[in-house]
């Protein structure tokens, strides 16, 4: 049927990404691929710096079948998109199709980030889609640096609480609305239950990449 490939910078990353895939197509085959170093040297050293790793991993999922690589990291998503396609490979960034749902979605976006570096890639994606839909857009950030180290340690409740009490307080407290808020890294997936609340949209990036993988390899081989 077809396989997707998952080019991870954090083990958490395979467990949520693999329940996922198997929500929306148990048909498919999967094959994960984790390198926590590509995060730590693209901090250190910036992005292109770790374009030669990231073709390596790229080109090992390849070989292990995949169809189709997503990459999970917001830091290196444009990097490993760029790198694809100088080498011929098919790969989709994680937040892109997040990105296209917010510009959808709405003028005022709320743009959540606990790295400087994943605020620094996502910016520049949402003003990309919004200049390809036609649409203007106002990015607002929130961001919860100080509970990145809760994700580090593995305790992914703090994470997600901290991570949601920011936004609630951004939200909430400002005057302006938003129209719509995105979680930028997919380490924030289990933030999103704790705002079903909230009056706007709350969108993650896993589920909608899973989503936009999935039709390029069952369309692919349609």
């Amino acid at each position: 049927m077809g396989t997707i490939g998952f080019l991870h910078t954090a083990d958490a990353h395979v467990r949520a990404f693999r329940t996922i895939l198997a929500e929306r197509d148990p048909r498919l085959r999967e094959a994960h691929l984790v390198d926590t170093g590509l995060l730590t040297a693209a901090r250190r050293d910036g992005v292109e710096a770790v374009s030669a790793s990231v073709e390596d991993r790229l080109r090992r999922l390849l070989r292990d079948g995949a169809d189709v690589v997503v990459c999970t990291c917001s830091t290196i998503g444009a990097q490993a998109e760029a790198v694809g396609r100088a080498a011929g490979i098919p790969v989709l960034r994680v937040d892109r199709p997040m990105a296209e749902a917010a510009v959808r979605a709405g003028r005022r976006i709320a743009v959540v980030n606990s790295l400087d570096e994943a605020a620094a890639t996502v910016h520049p994606l949402l003003r990309e889609c919004a200049a390809e839909f036609g649409r203007d857009v106002e990015l607002v950030d929130v961001e919860c640096n100080d509970t990145w180290s809760s994700f580090e340690d593995g305790d992914l409740l703090t994470y997600a609480t901290g991570v949601a009490d920011a936004v609630r307080r951004a939200v909430l407290g400002s005057r302006e609305r938003v129209d719509v808020v995105v979680l930028a890294q997919a380490s924030m997936v289990g933030a999103a239950p704790l705002l079903r609340d909230l009056s706007v949209p709350v969108l993650t990036t896993p589920r909608l990449a899973v989503e936009s993988a999935v039709e390029l390899v069952v369309g692919a081989a349609i």
